[in-house]
């Protein structure tokens, strides 16, 4: 008899455990529920999406219910999930369109549910124009509002890679922007210096940069007309709420599975949680960072893909497994472009690691190209072992996508002596003869 697989949640992890499921086994009854109207979509471009550069939402789809359905993978969207009975081998679900409630029976299952910004409890915060952007329907809706409203200031709340990505998509609409920053620097997983030449950029394009503010309220009668925060009130006509994520994970603890960091869903390498038969994956689940084996909360698309993928494979009779991350991330602010992987000092300090680091100025071609422009590395080296142990890059035309090389080697245990002779290729519109990585590496 055929065994059945059930997964919550269609996005990134749901989806692609989906799709491995079925290569895996082609004869398993696989049944996916998403409680959004959207299924197996890039949430990644949202920023752009808002600004317009991708000018239809159907553009960020990457497969439709229909698609699926020929693959032999049932979908239903606009279905929560509201209990796990592990016990039975049951979950409850509730149908938000006509408010009918059933129960599928499951073999195995796969929790997919990813995660939902964090909504700080504070007075005001849902005054009209108060935006979160973690899915196509926030896209939506910020659009539809920036359009009606034609707001001319604009807050951005949380310095991190979609509030950065945001700067330039909120200034197609005329806005003058101000990024705020409760810590003190923005790009909280870079360290302070690299995160200052950002800083520095965007106050050279006209945006305000606050850091060390932390926000009380929020003042308007309908619509947000102001910010109230420990440094005195700011007019503002637009806000959008970019301070992270906390797991979807409440269905799973009610139904006795454990949980880990940061209240995600606690897995192995092989995506299983502490109860036969159920495994997790994506922005609700925890992962392990691969330089120190420790339990992380690092919520990406290119891991829940991964780990999608496992968690498939495994649930329909694979042997996968997911040794981890290095938290490696890439963005664009305006021209520049910003990248990191690995540990970066603070995270050296916290953990006791010795370490020596080293920034160097270089250009991301040869000075007399056209496409030439300023670009800074910055690597991390073990001490005593002299194990490359994070990298960071901002700069232009080209800079960030070199984080992969550091990351490469990262992963490999790498020291600086095995690499510091890569044979990178040249060619003067992409490189100097030295490209930067190898002239950060020979500063060790």
């Amino acid at each position: 008899m055929k065994k059945k697989l059930l997964v919550i949640g269609a996005v990134a992890a749901g989806t692609s455990a989906a799709a491995k499921a079925r290569r895996q086994d082609p004869e398993m009854e696989i049944k996916v529920y998403a409680e959004g109207e959207y299924i197996s979509y890039g949430g990644c471009g949202l920023p752009y999406f808002v600004g317009g550069r991708i000018d239809k939402k159907e553009k960020l789809l990457a497969r439709s219910i229909e698609e699926f359905a020929q693959q032999g993978i049932e979908v239903k969207a606009l279905t929560r999930a509201i209990n796990i009975d592990t016990e039975q081998g049951k979950v409850s679900f509730l149908n938000l369109s006509s408010g009918h409630c059933f129960e599928e029976a499951y073999d195995n299952l796969v929790i997919a549910t990813g995660a939902r910004p964090y909504k700080p409890d504070l007075p005001g915060v849902d005054l009209k124009g108060i935006f979160n952007l973690r899915t196509i329907n926030d896209g939506l809706n910020i659009k539809n509002y920036l359009h009606q409203y034609q707001p001319r200031r604009a807050i951005i709340i949380g310095g991190g890679y979609i509030g950065l990505e945001m700067v330039e998509n909120l200034m197609q609409y005329g806005c003058q922007i101000i990024l705020l920053e409760r810590g003190r620097q923005i790009i909280p997983n870079m360290d302070e210096d690299m995160a200052g030449i950002v800083q520095q950029y965007l106050e050279s394009k006209g945006v305000e940069v606050h850091t060390d503010e932390i926000i009380r309220e929020f003042g308007g009668t309908q619509l947000v007309s102001e910010l109230h925060s420990n440094k005195g009130r700011t007019p503002v006509e637009f806000v959008l709420m970019s301070v992270g994520v906390q797991p979807n994970s409440e269905i799973a603890a009610q139904a006795g599975i454990e949980l880990g960091i940061n209240q995600a869903i606690r897995i192995n390498d092989r995506m299983e949680t502490n109860i036969q038969g159920i495994y997790s994956a994506g922005d609700c689940a925890v992962v392990n960072h691969l330089l120190s084996g420790e339990e992380v909360y690092i919520p990406m698309g290119t891991t829940a893909n991964k780990q999608g993928k496992v968690a498939g494979e495994n649930a329909a009779g694979g042997n996968a497994v997911f040794k981890g991350v290095l938290g490696t991330g890439i963005a664009r602010v305006m021209e520049m472009e910003i990248a990191r992987t690995g540990f970066c000092e603070k995270e050296c300090l916290r953990r006791g690691i010795e370490y020596i680091s080293h920034t160097i100025k270089g250009r991301t071609a040869a000075h007399y190209c056209p496409a030439s422009g300023d670009i800074w590395v910055k690597l991390i080296m073990e001490k005593n072992t002299r194990r490359l142990l994070g990298g960071q890059i901002v700069g232009y035309n080209g800079a960030g996508k070199r984080i992969d090389v550091l990351a490469t080697a990262i992963t490999t245990g790498a020291t600086v002596d095995e690499i510091i002779e890569m044979d990178l290729a040249y060619s003067p519109p992409f490189s100097p003869v030295w490209d930067p990585v190898l002239v950060a590496l020979n500063q060790f």
